[in-house]
C-alpha cells in the first residue's frame, strides 16, 4: 500500500534558510518566543503522527467509502477515521495555530501549513473534515458577533466540533447570485432557513457529536444577484442554555455524492427545512463574510495538491530504484541483475523530476504565502501588514489553481512511472490521480481562480499588487545579475518578468476594446505567473545551495546537490513552458469565439 515519510529536511530548509523563519515571527510580537526548536519539534511530532495514524488509513478508506442510511440520514465515515480523529484533538493539532483566547495553541499559521501539508500527503480525505474547519473559524473570528464567537470558537478550535461552507446549490455552481435557499427572521433574532445544498464536503458524519455549517441563503426582499446574499450558523444540533448539544436542527444529508475521488469523505447533498440559523455579519453582506472562509480553503485545496504531489512522488521514487526493466542506453548499471532498475532511463527520471519539482516549488510558494499571512494578522506595523495583504490577495489564486494543475501533471507522471502496476488499486497510486483531479475544481475552478487574478487582483488596480511583487525580483536579479554561478537562475528569471510585464500590458489594452480577451488569455496567464513565482523561488533556493553545496558534500550531506539538481531542471524542462502560453495568451479571442455556437 505504499509508503510515507515526511518531507522534514525540506521544510526545515524552506522555512529556516530560504524563509528565516525565526527572524520574521521575532519581528511579531504575537511570535516572539517562537524559536527553530518549537518549529522542528512540532515538524518531528507532525511526521510522526500523520505517517503512523493517517496514511495506513488511505487506502482503506477509499476502498470503503462512507455510508449513507436513508432513513436516520446519518453517515458513517471509514473504519479507523473516527478513532484517527480522537486521536487529533487529544493532541491538540486542530488548535494549533488558532488563537489562544479561544483555547488554541497560538503557533504561527507557517508552522501550521506545513503540518497540513503533511496530512493531505498522508490522507486527503480525511484531513478534510478537520481541515473546512479551519475556514470556519477564521470567518467567524472576523465576523462573527461576540456571543457567537464564544459560543462557538472553543468547540472548533478544540476540535470537538467541525464546520462545513454550503454554498453550491444544483442549478448555481460558481455563480453564487442564482442560489435560491431562503431565510426567514423570527422574533428571537433567529432565522429559519429552507433550501437544498450539494458537493457539501463533511456535510454530515460521525466523528464530532456537532457540525456547524456556514450556509448562504437569501433574507426576505434581498436584492437579486449576488449583492442579496447573508451568511447564516446553523448547527446540525441546537445549543441549550449551558452551552450543551441539545435538539436536532433540521438540516440533514439526503444522499452522498460518488466521486471519482477523495472517497474516505462524505461529499453530501444537504437539505434544510426551515432550520435554526443566525446571521453572521449583516444581511445581504454574506459573501464578504463568506470569502474569509473561500480564501482558506482556496489555500487549503492548493496544499491537498502539494500533499498529493509529495506522496506520490515518493512511492514512485521507491519504485522506480526496485523495479528492473532492460538495459540502461548507455551502459549496464546493475551487472548483477537481468535488467537495470528503471530509474536509470532518461525518461523516468524525466517524470520523477517533474514531480519532485513541483513539489519543492509548491513547498517554498506555500509556505511564503503563510508567512505573509502571519505577517498580515500580526505584524506591528500598519503598511507591512497592507503590503502582506496585497500579496495574499495576489497569490491566493495562483496557489489554488497553479498547483493544483501541477499536482494533476505530477500524480499522472508518478503513476506512469509504475507503467501498467500504476493503474492497479493495490498499489495505491492511482488513488492519487483519482484525488488529485477533484482539487482542480474545488473552491471555483481553475478557470475561475485565472479570472479572479488577472480580472480583480491584476487588471482592477492597473497591476499594483503584480508590479509591488515584481519589484522583489528585480531586485533579486539586480543583486544577483554579476554572480556567474548564478547566471543559469537569474538570466531566466529576469527575462521572463520582462515578458509577464509586457503581457499584462497587452492583454489590459486588448480587453478594455473586448472584455472576452481578458477571459481568453486568463489561463495561460495565470501559468505564465504561477511560473514567474517558482522561478524567483527556485532561483534563491539554488543560490543557498550554491553557498553550501561543498561544505556539506564533505560532510557526506548531499541535500544541496540534489537541491541544485532539481532547480536546474525545473529552469531547463518545465519553465520554458511559458513560451507557448505566452503565446497562447497573445493569440486573442478570436478563435475562441469566431465560431458560432450552433456550429458546435
Amino acid at each position: 500500500m505504499g509508503q510515507y515519510t515526511a518531507p522534514i529536511r525540506d521544510m526545515q530548509f524552506v522555512l529556516h534558510e530560504l524563509l528565516q523563519v525565526e527572524h520574521e515571527l521575532k519581528q511579531m510580537p504575537h511570535y516572539a518566543e517562537v524559536d527553530a526548536d518549537i518549529i522542528n519539534q512540532v515538524l518531528e511530532e507532525g511526521g510522526k503522527f500523520t505517517s503512523e495514524v493517517l496514511f495506513p488509513l488511505n487506502h482503506s478508506g477509499d476502498r470503503e467509502g462512507c455510508r449513507h442510511d436513508n432513513v436516520t440520514h446519518a453517515v458513517t465515515t471509514p473504519k479507523g477515521f473516527k478513532e484517527a480523529y480522537q486521536q487529533y484533538i487529544a493532541a491538540g493539532w486542530g488548535a494549533l495555530s488558532c488563537s489562544t483566547e479561544y483555547g488554541g495553541q497560538g503557533l504561527p499559521l507557517v508552522l501550521n501549513n506545513s503540518f497540513y501539508e503533511m496530512m493531505n500527503s498522508a490522507n486527503q480525505a480525511w484531513t478534510m473534515y478537520p481541515g473546512l474547519s479551519h475556514g470556519a473559524y477564521e470567518c467567524l473570528l472576523e465576523h462573527g458577533t461576540d456571543e457567537q464567537k464564544k459560543l462557538y470558537l472553543p468547540k472548533l478550535v478544540s476540535g470537538e466540533w467541525t464546520g462545513t461552507m454550503c454554498l453550491t446549490e444544483a442549478h448555481c455552481g460558481t455563480d453564487l447570485g442564482m442560489l435560491r435557499s431562503k431565510a426567514l427572521p423570527q422574533d428571537d433574532g433567529s432565522w429559519l432557513i429552507t433550501g437544498s445544498k450539494i458537493f457539501i464536503s463533511a456535510g454530515e458524519h460521525d466523528m464530532t457529536e456537532n457540525i456547524l455549517h456556514l450556509v448562504l441563503a437569501r433574507v426576505p426582499d434581498a436584492p437579486e444577484g449576488s449583492k442579496g446574499i447573508s451568511l447564516f450558523l446553523v448547527p446540525k444540533f441546537l445549543l441549550n442554555a449551558d452551552g450543551t448539544v441539545g435538539q436536532r436542527n433540521p438540516i440533514t444529508c439526503g444522499a452522498i455524492e460518488e466521486k471519482m475521488g477523495i472517497h474516505g469523505n462524505a461529499t453530501c447533498q444537504m437539505n434544510l427545512d426551515s432550520a435554526r440559523g443566525w446571521i453572521i455579519g449583516q444581511p445581504n453582506k454574506g459573501l464578504n463574510a463568506m470569502f474569509v472562509f473561500m480564501n482558506a480553503a482556496r489555500l487549503g485545496v492548493g496544499m491537498q495538491s502539494l500533499g498529493l504531489t509529495e506522496v506520490a512522488y515518493q512511492n514512485a521514487l521507491v519504485y522506480a530504484k526496485d523495479r528492473i526493466q532492460m538495459r540502461s542506453l548507455s551502459g549496464v548499471k546493475a551487472p548483477s541483475m537481468p535488467a537495470d532498475p528503471i530509474i536509470h532511463h532518461p525518461d523516468v527520471r524525466r517524470m520523477l523530476l517533474t514531480a519532485k519539482a513541483y513539489a519543492e516549488g509548491a513547498r517554498a510558494f506555500t509556505s511564503y504565502a503563510a508567512l505573509q499571512i502571519d505577517r498580515e494578522l500580526h505584524h506591528p506595523d500598519e503598511m507591512a501588514r497592507k503590503d502582506a495583504a496585497d500579496e495574499v490577495a495576489l497569490l491566493t489564486p495562483i496557489i489554488k489553481a497553479f498547483i493544483t494543475d501541477n499536482g494533476w501533471i505530477a500524480t499522472s507522471e508518478a503513476m506512469q512511472v509504475f507503467g501498467g502496476h500504476g493503474y492497479i488499486a493495490e498499489w495505491g497510486m492511482e488513488q492519487y490521480v483519482r484525488d488529485a483531479r477533484i482539487n482542480m475544481i474545488y473552491e471555483g475552478t481553475n478557470t475561475v481562480q485565472s479570472l479572479d487574478l488577472l480580472g480583480r487582483k491584476v487588471l482592477m488596480d492597473n497591476g499594483a499588487k503584480l508590479r509591488k511583487f515584481g519589484a522583489k525580483i528585480e531586485a533579486f536579479v539586480e543583486e544577483n545579475g554579476l554572480d556567474e554561478a548564478m547566471n543559469e537562475f537569474v538570466t531566466p528569471l529576469g527575462d521572463l518578468g520582462a515578458k509577464v510585464s509586457k503581457l499584462t500590458m497587452e492583454i489590459g489594452m486588448k480587453a478594455m476594446q473586448n472584455p472576452d480577451e481578458a477571459g481568453a488569455a486568463a489561463v495561460p496567464y495565470l501559468r505564465v505567473v504561477g511560473h514567474l513565482i517558482y522561478s524567483y523561488f527556485f532561483a534563491q533556493m539554488a543560490k543557498i545551495a550554491l553557498e553550501k553545496t561543498d561544505a556539506a558534500e564533505a560532510a557526506g550531506d548531499h541535500f544541496y546537490q540534489a537541491k541544485l539538481a532539481t532547480a536546474r531542471f525545473y529552469f531547463a524542462r518545465l519553465q520554458p513552458e511559458t513560451a507557448m502560453l505566452i503565446r497562447q495568451a497573445r493569440s486573442g479571442a478570436g478563435n475562441l469565439m469566431a465560431l458560432d455556437a450552433d456550429l458546435f
